[in-house]
């Protein structure tokens, strides 16, 4: 059974049966507003050069947490075992944690927020 077909399946004891005009797809524009008491912010960045990785820093010293897009660079590439370098300094000198998700991904957390190595699954 596909994920769809659990959503609109009769599941968990309801009597009434779901079609796809019961769910509301979401526009990201609605959710371009910032929460005005978040500590912390999520951000997502490429990282295709050496100037990116300043914005990345910035963020990292100011408590939020930066999910890199590595896509552009191969992970064997001496520039990005440099720049991957610089992001690990950074995230030691905050307290901060920074994991490699596959090859294409870096997510670097500040203090205080720590990033799991296992997938969640039921």
């Amino acid at each position: 059974m596909g994920f769809m077909d659990k959503l609109l399946s009769e599941g968990g004891g309801h009597s009434h049966q779901h079609t796809t005009d019961d769910y509301v797809e979401l526009d990201f524009d609605d959710f371009e507003t910032k929460v005005p008491d978040a500590e912390t912010n999520i951000h997502v960045a490429k990282l295709s050069s050496k100037q990116d990785v300043i914005v990345i820093k910035d963020a990292i010293y100011d408590g939020d947490i930066v999910i890199a897009d590595l896509t552009r660079h191969s992970t064997k590439d001496r520039a990005m075992e440099h720049i991957t370098d610089e992001l690990k300094q950074v995230a030691n000198e905050v307290g901060g944690d920074i994991v490699q998700k596959d090859d294409d991904q870096l997510i670097i957390a500040p203090s205080g927020v720590g990033i799991s190595r296992k997938k969640l699954s039921h």
